[in-house]
């Protein structure tokens, strides 16, 4: 993604924590739990972002060429609030 500044929520992007969503399917700012990563929050959309498809923000291109693209990780939608690790 674009990734430099700010997301469509307004906050910066942060690796460990944003996703980019369809907010017809998750609402922005509720908190997700995907299969082998973690929890993470829904801050941005993107073009291409429509459906199931989320994008997992990571900061750097090699790591996020590393992590490519996932298919078939069950995504959980928690809701506005995260839980208590």
């Amino acid at each position: 993604g674009g990734g430099h500044g700010r997301t469509a929520t307004g906050v910066r992007a942060t690796e460990g924590r944003t996703v980019a969503v369809d907010p017809n399917v998750i609402p922005l700012g509720w908190w997700v739990y995907i299969e082998g990563v973690g929890y993470r929050r829904a801050e941005d959309t993107g073009g291409a972002i429509k459906g199931s498809i989320i994008d997992v923000y990571i900061e750097s291109s090699s790591e996020a060429r590393r992590f490519g693209r996932k298919r078939g990780k069950t995504v959980y939608i928690i809701g506005p609030k995260k839980p208590e690790e």
